[in-house]
């Protein structure tokens, strides 16, 4: 099987989907891996590092992607991008087909099996290969530093000659991933934090983490799905969880928001009302702008103050950290690549497999996820 690592196109990528330590194991399974040139570079990793894991150096973006029998993508293929892709090929990466119905279409017109890891179930066999996770704790990470660097104040509580420091105040919405990673960045900059989250279960990793824990009153059953993330609730519900957050926010210097819900626009968590509420000069860094934002006031892909409060919107945090990113993204597509390498060889994915059956969007010219069956019918 020929593996192709293209140049990401997207503008403000710097990830690569391989690296040349998870080259280095493709070439040892017996896999051809193909890089295009310059595609490490904004992960500070060079051509002749990937020669040197046993990849060869393609010049040709097109080449690449017309050669290639399983490419592997950190952003959606762009629409001009798929008539270069090899019929019948694989591609592996995320694809948020919910969201680039027009995608599927074109990737189905040209028999590519794709499989889209923003899609894999929450399930322990499935861990190794979760790039949301990977991606959600150095986001969860960065927007704490994002945080910490626009207060106009420090996080910890400081003992000095002309007195004391009392300590920032965090507000962190959604025990998930990034918020858990939020919770453990600000505690080490000595920040004081209260956690909110739908899931009682969040409660014990919310105080193991040194923070208070508020439950938004909902059962863990009714708050998410069967593959483990959060389904979309009423606006009685979310109106509910509004008014539990307000008691809170007077107080709060900043609030990190983290709530998602695959396939649908996030909800509106911090109103326009409970941000005039804040503290003069807070901060709230909105890791939900990609998918509309908890707070209506945020813009997406900038930082704006609004009621003398700052708003950080910026997308794709993941990117800004390129090289651990591209370490712990690579590593992850390279489990999912050794799990469906053989069935994919053969032509014989099992469709009854949880993991492929979540994650495969076109396959053989048909639309497998139902999901996204529903959607473009």
């Amino acid at each position: 099987m020929k593996i192709g690592i293209p140049k990401e196109l997207a503008p403000q990528e710097s990830r690569v989907a391989g690296t040349p330590e998870t080259v280095s194991k493709m070439v040892k399974a017996g896999m051809i891996v193909s890089v295009e040139t310059q595609a490490g570079v904004s992960a500070f990793i060079q051509d002749q590092d990937y020669v040197q894991a046993g990849a060869t150096i393609q010049t040709s973006h097109a080449s690449l992607l017309g050669e290639t029998d399983c490419l592997l993508k950190v952003q959606p293929p762009l629409l001009e991008e798929v008539p270069q892709i090899k019929e019948h090929a694989a591609v592996i990466g995320p694809l948020f087909p919910l969201r680039q119905l027009e995608l599927v279409k074109q990737l189905r017109a040209k028999n590519i099996t794709a499989f889209s890891l923003d899609l894999l179930p929450r399930i322990a066999r499935a861990q190794s290969m979760d790039i949301l996770s990977s991606m959600s704790n150095l986001a969860g990470y960065k927007s704490v530093i994002l945080a910490a660097d626009h207060l106009n104040k420090i996080f910890p509580m400081m003992t000095t000659a002309a007195g004391t420091i009392l300590p920032a105040k965090i507000i962190v919405i959604g025990a998930g991933v990034a918020g858990l990673q939020a919770i453990a960045t600000t505690r080490r900059l000595g920040g004081v934090v209260i956690a909110f989250d739908t899931r009682p279960v969040a409660a014990e990793q919310v105080k193991s983490l040194g923070a208070d824990f508020v439950s938004l009153e909902t059962s863990h059953d009714t708050s998410q799905d069967a593959g483990g993330y959060a389904k979309e609730q009423s606006a009685e519900f979310y109106k509910q969880e509004q008014d539990i957050i307000h008691r809170y926010i007077r107080e709060a210097d900043v609030i990190i928001t983290t709530a998602l819900i695959p396939g649908k626009p996030a909800p509106i968590l911090i109103t326009e009302a409970m941000v005039k509420d804040m503290k003069t000069g807070g901060v709230i860094v909105d890791l939900a702008i990609e998918q509309g934002g908890n707070c209506p006031l945020t813009e997406a892909g900038k930082i704006v103050v609004k009621h003398n409060i700052t708003l950080i919107g910026l997308t794709n945090l993941p990117s800004t950290l390129p090289i651990h990113a591209s370490q712990l993204y690579a590593r992850n597509l390279l489990a999912f690549l050794n799990y469906v390498a053989k069935p994919l060889a053969d032509n014989a994915l099992d469709l009854s497999d949880d993991i492929i059956k979540n994650c495969l969007i076109t396959y053989r010219g048909d639309i497998i996820n139902p999901l996204v069956k529903k959607a473009l019918e």
